[in-house]
């Protein structure tokens, strides 16, 4: 279907309908919001989008967006580096970090397994995680994955490759529920959910 509106405008409104929970409507809100503000106000946002493409990367140790080499969180020595809490996206970090409630540090996985969507273990940051854990003296891994299929999915194969390494594995519990985000849970559900993982292995005597 034609766009409504001509030239820049529509290029604008189709970009901005590419972005994820954006849809034709929004889009359009979106793209006359910025046709409403200053000249400056749009170039700083401009500047800010280029900004942040030639600026953020990976952490080359957990995955984590960062302007540095290593992210603030690895590179803080007060962390402890016996627990990994291994979860999907960099924004389930902020989500965890504002429950105060977890001292260890992270691996981001960079997604979830989804068959449909053709992501599969290889695609994710599953064989960075291994070496890790073979490199380092972690006690016990936290699966802290959304609560849905392609969670409960990624756990369970999560969970099949490290039990064989000896190391306790535990998964986020009570709390959240079945089909949401993590990044949507509020600080009081995700304690909750620390205080009352439980044991999916732990290492033999």
């Amino acid at each position: 279907m034609a766009g409504l509106y001509d030239g820049a405008v529509q290029e604008l409104i189709d970009e901005l309908g590419r972005l994820p929970g954006i849809g034709p409507k929004g889009a359009q809100r979106i793209a006359f919001y910025i046709l409403d503000q200053d000249k400056a106000d749009v170039e700083a946002l401009a500047a800010a989008l280029v900004k942040v493409k030639e600026r953020v990367h990976f952490c080359e140790v957990c995955g984590n967006i960062t302007e540095s080499t290593k992210c603030a969180i690895c590179s803080d020595p007060r962390r402890l580096d016996s627990v990994i809490c291994v979860v999907e996206e960099s924004k389930d970090i902020v989500a965890i970090e504002r429950t105060r409630e977890y001292r260890g540090k992270y691996h981001v996985l960079g997604g979830s397994i989804n068959p449909i969507q053709g992501v599969g273990p290889e695609d994710l940051r599953i064989r960075e995680l291994l070496q890790r854990l073979g490199d380092t003296n972690v006690t016990e891994v936290i699966l802290a994955m959304d609560p849905n299929v392609e969670g409960e999915a990624t756990a369970a194969y999560l969970v099949r490759m490290l039990t064989p390494l000896g190391i306790t594995i535990s998964r986020l519990a009570s709390g959240l529920p079945m089909g949401g985000d993590l990044e949507y849970a509020d600080e009081a559900t995700l304690a909750r959910a620390f205080e009352g993982r439980h044991m999916i292995s732990t290492p033999l005597n």
